[in-house]
């Protein structure tokens, strides 16, 4: 683990959250550290064309019981953005699995917002010993539940996106209309470059062509917590229920909130994934 870069306050806290790069064979892995260094460990996944900071609301909110880690995937963020490969799911929760280990974390509990719950699932698949429960936040279980955007289309002629192209693609990601999107999501966007944009997309679209997330999950034997905003412009907040067939599996709706309950009200998402982490988190090494 390289020294730390700095990192902003905690969010209101006393100490400082630790943002470090973790160097890796095929590019840095961008990563924020929050809470007791021997508390249970919570990894937060974002979703695509986002960033570990789209978790900052959230963070004060777990690092009560919680080492609260978040990760910027390969493509997105502060983490390093190559042209010369793709990002097959797999090869994100392979790296993911190996920042981790760099971490000195022998056990997680993982969460994903949108498509980050596709990569907690093919880290569950890929290190079974590593993921002890899984949570996801607006995760659909496979394309069927998509809901058809009138996003406009963006070639590479036409990179970065305009802002008003940024706001019509980030609106959908909210239940209200008028939601006031935070500039730093707009930014997460912008930030990418449009290979990393179009190749993450496919790479989500190819891991649920192959397999739909529930039948995946059905035979890992992990927790899972399914949250959803009710009011989903993005996944049919209906589909959620198709989680039911893991067994024991939670499934949670939250009314009045759309695709990013971690972003429009905090506390409400934070209490459910409380709920559910916080009697059987395994502690971090």
């Amino acid at each position: 683990m390289t020294a730390s870069d700095g990192g902003s306050p905690a969010h209101g806290g006393s100490e400082a959250t630790e943002s470090s790069h973790l160097p890796l064979a095929d590019g840095d892995i961008h990563v924020c550290l929050d809470g007791p260094r021997d508390a249970p460990a919570l990894l937060l996944i974002h979703g695509t064309a986002s960033s570990a900071r789209s978790w900052d609301p959230m963070v004060p909110l777990l690092t009560g019981c919680h080492r609260v880690i978040r990760i910027d995937l390969l493509g997105h963020g502060r983490s390093a953005k190559p042209a010369d490969r793709g990002y097959a799911i797999p090869e994100q929760a392979r790296r993911v699995g190996a920042a981790l280990d760099r971490l000195g974390v022998e056990h997680a509990v993982v969460a994903g917002h949108s498509s980050g719950g596709v990569v907690a699932t093919a880290l569950a698949e890929e290190r079974p010993d590593l993921v002890t429960a899984l949570a996801f936040v607006n995760t659909g279980p496979g394309l069927h539940a998509l809901i058809p955007s009138e996003s406009p289309t963006v070639d590479a002629s036409r990179w970065p996106p305009t802002d008003e192209q940024l706001r019509r693609f980030a609106s959908t990601g909210f239940g209200r209309a008028g939601y006031r999107i935070p500039v730093e999501l707009l930014d997460d966007v912008r930030e990418m470059t449009y290979h990393t944009f179009i190749e993450t997309m496919l790479a989500t679209r190819s891991y649920l062509e192959q397999r739909a997330l529930p039948d995946r999950l059905a035979v890992l034997g992990k927790p899972l917590l399914v949250i959803f905003g009710a009011d989903d412009r993005r996944w049919r907040s209906s589909s959620a229920a198709e989680y039911r067939v893991v067994p024991g599996a939670r499934v949670e709706l939250l009314p009045g909130l759309g695709h990013s309950p971690l972003l429009e009200d905090p506390p409400r998402t934070a209490t459910a994934l409380l709920a559910f982490t916080a009697p059987g988190a395994v502690r971090v090494r």
